[in-house]
């Protein structure tokens, strides 16, 4: 949202457009899949993101799981401290937290300065 916006500064894109992955199933046949995986070397030196590119809600999610499967060291105190600096949040679930989902997004907004 944003209140100064003119209409004649902006130019209306087609987003929202579907990719599908076909992949090698057990039975050597392919499956259809819809979304975004992201797949890594073993030893984590390469990964790449297949599918569709991840939106706000998911983005977050998939860049720590990347982070996770390509640098062992992100279970160590360090990492699990600095993330937890970075994302207060991380590590806990919202659903059953109503206090700590009201504080992260009055944080949120705040850092935003979206104000109701």
């Amino acid at each position: 949202y944003v209140p100064t916006a003119k209409k004649e500064d902006w130019e209306l894109e087609i987003a929202g457009q579907r990719v599908q992955v076909i992949k090698k199933n057990e039975d050597g046949g392919g499956e259809l899949e819809f979304g975004t995986e992201v797949v890594s070397k073993a030893d984590g030196s390469l990964a790449v993101l297949l599918g569709a590119s991840p939106g706000a809600s998911t983005s977050a999610s998939i860049m720590l799981g990347l982070l996770k499967k390509c640098f062992k060291q992100t279970e160590s105190p360090e990492w699990q401290a600095k993330l937890k600096e970075m994302i207060p949040s991380y590590g806990q679930t919202l659903n059953d937290k109503p206090e700590l989902s009201d504080e992260i997004r009055k944080q949120t907004s705040a850092a935003l300065k979206l104000f109701n």
